[in-house]
């Protein structure tokens, strides 16, 4: 089989079996694989695929009212990261990442290392929110000392951090803002750490406050990060400066947000309502 059974087969996939783009896209990669590093052979011209649509989402968004309604469910350290997604724009996995040197509080900026397409940046952090993550940092620390104590405290760094600054890994700066509560081992060198906290955690007890806040959307721990774009374009900020704060390559990309802005489609009267 060659060109013409590969073009047959992914369109297949895309006018009768309706699979999404994605999906689509991944069969091909699997397929370049197999015939480029497996097979060792070309796979020819696939020009003539019929390409599956990538369909157009709009973000789903909380209101002001619905945030409240859920952050206000959530409680301890689960409540914190969900308020520093929304207050700070940030992805799951940005806010699980975060280190202590990378919260200035004082300064009320908040540094994302390596974020999505492996890109550093600055976004701000609300200040209504020092001093629950203050009193949050001094348990953190406490907690700290004590793995000192014990001969751990060391966090896994960067790269190759860990050979370059071997005593990195144990520094107050370099310790997770929101560790796990309990240590893990290393099977090989059997040295004992903390990790971060697992996504899972947060991700279930955002889903437990949105059920329990009586919530229909179809919403995550990513909508405090559609929400944070949204309220921010409603109070007048420019998109420029969402965007920067986002991490967005692309401002067509921010501009989504100005699709579910109550300013939009929502913001005009319907005709029926003049009679």
């Amino acid at each position: 089989m060659g060109e013409e059974e590969i073009n047959a087969f992914l369109s297949h996939l895309a006018t009768v079996g309706q699979v999404s783009a994605s999906t689509q896209n991944q069969a091909l990669s699997a397929l370049l694989f197999l015939y480029r590093h497996v097979l060792g052979g070309d796979v020819g011209n696939l020009e003539g695929v019929v390409r599956a649509r990538q369909p157009k989402r709009l973000p789903v968004v909380f209101t002001v009212g619905e945030t409240r309604e859920v952050l206000q469910r959530l409680q301890g350290t689960e409540q914190l990261v969900a308020q520093m997604l929304y207050g700070s724009g940030l992805r799951l996995m940005e806010a699980l990442r975060l280190r202590v040197q990378d919260v200035e509080i004082e300064v009320r900026q908040v540094t994302v290392r390596s974020g999505k397409g492996d890109k550093d940046r600055v976004t701000v952090f609300p200040a209504s929110l020092m001093e629950p993550l203050q009193n949050h940092l001094l348990v953190v620390r406490q907690m700290h000392r004590t793995d000192l104590a014990a001969g751990w405290g060391r966090v896994v760094l960067p790269m190759a951090l860990g050979r370059k600054y071997p005593n990195a890994a144990s520094e107050w700066g370099w310790q997770w803002v929101f560790p796990q509560s309990h240590r893990w081992r290393d099977a090989r060198t059997r040295t004992e750490g903390r990790h971060h906290i697992d996504p899972s955690v947060i991700q279930k007890a955002v889903k437990r406050a949105i059920l329990s806040a009586g919530i229909s959307k179809p919403a995550s721990c990513h909508t405090f990060r559609h929400s944070f774009a949204t309220h921010l374009l409603e109070r007048g900020q420019d998109i420029r400066t969402i965007q920067e704060l986002l991490g967005h390559s692309d401002v067509k990309t921010t501009m989504i947000y100005t699709h579910v802005l109550n300013r939009g489609p929502c913001g005009v009267m319907s005709p029926v309502d003049l009679l």
